[in-house]
């Protein structure tokens, strides 16, 4: 499988789509089908019946997948672009715009 230049816990920018310019944390990465879920980014609503975990059911406000493609990596306050480079023997990712170790 192939990996993925942004991870979760990463802050991203929705660049593109009716989100565009939010920011949020990364809280779910699905490579297979190229889709990343953004805290508190492109709500939908979804109707729930009554279950043991919500015994009312009802709507419920929750984050839907968006595309990989439609977000970027934010480093020391800008969006950026990711690169690697090798560091005392290990892989790390690099943004591309300040040149620093992203961690």
């Amino acid at each position: 499988m192939a990996s993925s230049k942004i991870k979760v816990g990463d802050t991203v920018k929705i660049i593109a789509g009716k989100n565009k310019d939010k920011e949020g944390k990364v809280k779910s990465i699905d490579l297979k089908n190229h889709k990343i879920v953004v805290e508190g980014c492109n709500m939908v609503t979804k109707h729930a019946k009554p279950s043991a975990a919500n015994a009312n059911g009802g709507r419920i406000e929750q984050e839907a997948p968006l595309d990989i493609s439609n977000v970027m990596l934010v480093a020391d306050g800008k969006a950026t672009r990711v690169g690697f480079k090798i560091e005392d023997g290990k892989k790390v990712r690099v943004a591309k715009k300040t040149g620093k170790v992203i961690k």
